[in-house]
């Protein structure tokens, strides 16, 4: 497989478990890849765990300005993809290396 992966991560109070998601992604073995996480105005603190991954550049932020649920927070990490290829993981799971 040769392209861009765009993986796409909303995401609603997982501040517990957002570090360890993108964590797993960073493990991968194929590095051709963005992830465009979707945050749907969560109220705690998903925006301070977040922030040490955006020194990597293939990591985008993006916060809704209400909350509108997931389906909307994935079309929205949609239009932003690049990718030729698109991945899906909900901000509280893990992908295996």
């Amino acid at each position: 497989m040769a392209g861009l992966v765009s993986i796409i991560m909303p995401s609603y109070n997982t501040a517990s478990f957002i570090a360890e998601s993108i964590q797993s992604v960073l493990a991968q073995s194929y590095k051709d890849w963005e992830l465009i996480i979707v945050d749907d105005c969560s109220p705690d603190n998903t925006d301070q765990n977040v922030k040490p991954f955006l020194a990597d550049d293939r990591i985008k932020y993006l916060k809704n300005e209400k909350n509108s649920g997931a389906a909307v927070s994935r079309n929205r990490a949609l239009r932003e993809a690049k990718g030729k290829w698109i991945a899906f993981l909900d901000s509280d799971d893990l992908w295996m290396p």
